[in-house]
């Protein structure tokens, strides 16, 4: 038992290669010295298939009464694009206000800077649709919604967060001299807020600029804050420079903790290695890491964090057992 007492957590370990990462964040966890009452959830391609589940609504009643989840990768080849992205994680940001995306990137000396991707409202909010669909005149839209509420509590916690790191910087990234409306939209309400943090310094980068610089010149950033589908794709580049998309761990964040918050690696299901005991599960336990510093057991996600500091190689087990031993040493 720790000091914060049982936290109730959601699993979803889901298809492919989840379940097994899951269960060494979930090791490593325990070897930690945090208990967690677990709760397992079916869901997934493998359980879309096999009865046309994705995610009911009696599932997301209980996920309100947690205090987490833990989600391990979905997605099955046989079912088709969309179908799970939409009605299983979309819709879990969508109904549960996960509205911060955090993604951490550290590789010493050159990169240490966190992404806050707006998780709710953009381009995946759905807005749009097709018009004469298969003929030859087809036309199709895709909108993007952007809400000054939106908007504005991302932008403020980005600047909470970049306020309490040593570097107290915030970049904005975006597309303003394009994206003329929802650009200037993001630029007026960040530099509104910025008013309120002077402590935080400031800088203001365009999207396709910000990609040269991650990888030409990474240490120049300490906080970015972003749009949904800019910081879909800041951060995949972000876990390329930074040891590979099998380390990449994120939050999915509602920051007014109205509900859970949800973690997860970021490197998909990788059906070709399922079952193989091949996966790292490196991502996955720093995932973990950061849902314990949202449960308040900062501790033990520090200890994680060491132990992962020097990435162990080997088989999925063996790779959870080293980062075990290492934290019950430290």
């Amino acid at each position: 038992m720790t000091e914060q007492g049982k936290h109730r957590i959601g699993i979803v370990g889901g298809d492919g290669i989840g379940p097994d990462v899951i269960a060494e964040g979930l090791k490593v966890i325990a070897a930690a010295g945090v208990e967690l009452d677990t709760v397992d959830y079916d869901l997934g391609g493998a359980r879309y298939l096999r009865d046309g589940t994705i995610l009911p609504d009696e599932i997301l009643d209980e996920w309100r009464e947690l205090d987490a989840i833990y989600l391990g990768a979905v997605g099955t080849p046989d079912v088709p694009p969309g179908i799970i992205e939409r009605g299983l994680l979309l819709k879990m940001r969508f109904d549960l206000d996960l509205y911060a995306n955090q993604r951490p990137f550290l590789l010493p000396p050159d990169v240490d800077m966190i992404v806050i991707r707006e998780n709710t409202e953009g381009t995946y909010a759905g807005e749009g649709g097709f018009l004469r669909k298969g003929t030859p005149h087809e036309i199709a839209t895709q909108g993007s919604v952007n809400t000054r509420m939106g908007v504005e509590r991302c932008v403020r916690y980005a600047f909470e967060l970049a306020a309490s790191r040593p570097a107290k910087h915030l970049t904005l990234v975006h597309k303003t001299n394009v994206l003329t409306f929802a650009g200037d939209l993001w630029e007026r309400t960040f530099n509104e807020v910025a008013a309120d943090h002077p402590d935080v310094a400031t800088a203001y980068h365009h999207v396709d600029a910000a990609c040269i610089y991650f990888v030409d010149d990474p240490g120049r950033y300490d906080v970015i804050v972003t749009d949904n589908l800019f910081g879909d794709i800041l951060t995949d580049l972000g876990g390329a420079i930074s040891g590979g998309i099998g380390v990449a761990s994120s939050a999915n964040l509602n920051p007014s903790r109205t509900g859970p918050s949800m973690f997860e690696p970021v490197h998909g299901s990788a059906p070709d290695i399922a079952g193989q005991n091949k996966a790292n599960p490196t991502a996955a336990i720093l995932s973990g890491a950061m849902m314990l510093d949202f449960l308040g057991e900062t501790d033990a996600a520090d200890r994680i964090r060491r132990a992962c500091a020097d990435a162990p190689t080997g088989s999925t087990t063996e790779i959870g057992d080293t980062i075990a031993a290492r934290v019950q040493g430290d």
